[in-house]
């Protein structure tokens, strides 16, 4: 992985990582600076990995006829800045210049509004199974290349930011594997 730039049409792209462009987003609040990574886990349809159900939700393509959980979910818009796979690939969505839509209502320290300073990193997972090794290893390279870049003062879980609203990463996402000092 090469380190992030900021410079033309690549500002906030990771170079040599796939992208798949979400309209999920918008721009940050005007001198907005990220501080904060929020760590997500999801599955589409629940419980199942692999397939494209991420990928359409986050591009607005989500088949209701595909599963019938996709029904109740097809009218989100929502984004994040990152997906990590099982396997360890990473796919980006969103510039980590622009505010991706990742936290929805949430609370960091008496900040509202997560989305206007955080990068979205969702984890194929769910609360259920254990994540994989090459998750781990790709997230933390991941978090390096972020720190290079950003000045960023804390990762959060979800559930951190969004109590009693959401459970992700869940009780399954080993923090102790994660390379992070300010957690």
């Amino acid at each position: 992985m090469t380190p992030l730039t900021d410079v033309g049409d690549d500002a906030g792209w990771l170079p040599g990582v796939r992208r798949i462009p979400s309209p999920n987003c918008d721009e940050r609040p005007a001198g907005e600076v990220v501080r904060l990574v929020v760590i997500h886990a999801i599955s589409l349809p629940p419980g199942e990995f692999g397939g494209p159900g991420i990928v359409d939700l986050f591009t607005n393509g989500l088949d209701p006829a595909a599963h019938p959980y996709y029904s109740e979910i097809q009218a989100l818009r929502v984004s994040s800045h990152f997906l990590v796979r099982r396997d360890g690939d990473l796919i980006q969505f969103v510039s980590c210049s622009r505010r991706a839509w990742h936290a929805g209502v949430s609370d960091w320290l008496g900040r509202t509004g997560c989305n206007d300073f955080s990068i979205g990193i969702e984890l194929e997972g769910c609360d259920q199974l254990a994540f994989e090794d090459a998750q781990y290893l790709t997230l933390n390279r991941l978090l390096a290349e972020l720190r290079r870049r950003y000045p960023i003062e804390a990762m959060a879980g979800h559930s951190d930011i969004a109590p009693g609203r959401k459970t992700d990463p869940g009780p399954r996402f080993d923090w102790h594997r994660v390379d992070d000092k300010s957690r």
